[in-house]
């Protein structure tokens, strides 16, 4: 029997970096996200075809179902990280493979593999919806991270995210501004490795309790705050910390110098999405600086 399963896409409002240490963020699932589609057949192999929102195949593979050796495949590095991911489910339901004599399974996004918006956490929910094993054990033991992208996946409204003793505490939040119509999220065309921002971040000496305490102040007065103003401050507050630690330049002073509002990096810096105050006049700002994917927050948040 076919079996179908659904994941949210992810976007990190505040704490990013410092949430891996134990720092309050806040997320918000997205609208846009990933389905697995599973159907059993009697070839003996698990045939792996992934979709982008447009139904162009960016990936496919297939593997062996009895040892899950990649057969054939469109990208090799890809297909490692789909067999490792695989094998991690697998040992951790090892009755997972023998629902059947083979499978034929699909993946489906509703945002380009570009935007940055959960293309491996979507995935690595919807393999623990199917495995029936714990996602966040399944996200730790091959890859890493915070976790936070898996609990977005999992719920449908704004969250708090927390990793206290090196398990996640998430509450969830109505983060539904006055002022949400001010919000847009921008992309910046350019993908950024989590893994080296992360180790960019990690070779830092600060007072991490320090950071922690501050970041977490942020984002709890964030879920709260009402005055666009106010709002704009903590971003840029947020922005200045950050910026101070990574020894890296806000992404407003790098690119945006002139722009008259608030922008904050979400993220691994450098890449993927933006948080920007702004309105449907200053927008034209950023279309003219080539940047022509401008999402409202009503559009992307969930």
């Amino acid at each position: 029997m076919k079996k179908e399963f659904y994941s949210n896409g992810k976007l990190l409002l505040s704490g990013e970096y410092a949430i891996l240490d134990g720092a309050l963020g806040l997320a918000i699932p997205t609208s846009y996200g990933q389905s697995l589609h599973v159907t059993p057949t009697t070839t003996g192999f698990l045939e792996w075809t992934s979709f982008e929102e447009n139904k162009n195949i960016w990936f496919s593979a297939k593997l062996d179902l009895t040892n899950l050796s990649i057969v054939s495949t469109s990208d090799q590095s890809v297909a490692k990280t789909l067999k490792s991911l695989l094998l991690e489910a697998n040992e951790q339901n090892p009755l997972l493979l023998t629902d059947s004599e083979g499978f034929q399974i699909e993946t489906h996004l509703t945002f380009p593999t570009s935007w940055g918006l959960g293309t491996s956490s979507t995935l690595i929910n919807n393999l623990a919806q199917w495995a029936r094993v714990d996602a966040y054990q399944l996200l730790w033991n091959a890859f890493g991270g915070s976790g936070y992208d898996i609990a977005c996946a999992q719920h449908v409204s704004a969250i708090t995210y927390q990793l206290k003793d090196g398990k996640p505490e998430i509450n969830k939040v109505s983060f539904d501004p006055k002022f949400k119509d001010s919000l847009y999220f921008i992309h910046l065309n350019q993908k950024q490795s989590s893994k080296e921002a992360i180790a960019n971040y990690r070779k830092q000496q600060f007072n991490k309790d320090d950071l922690l305490g501050r970041i977490s102040d942020i984002t709890n007065n964030m879920v709260s705050e009402n005055i666009l103003t106010k709002f704009e401050s903590l971003m840029e507050e947020h922005e200045a910390i950050l910026s101070e630690i990574l020894q890296i330049p806000t992404v407003k002073s790098r690119i945006f110098p002139d722009y008259p509002n608030a922008i904050k990096s979400l993220g691994a810096w450098g890449g993927d999405f933006v948080l920007a105050v702004g309105n449907e006049n200053t927008l034209d700002y950023f279309r003219g600086k080539g940047f022509k994917t401008i999402i409202p927050f009503s559009k992307m948040a969930l």
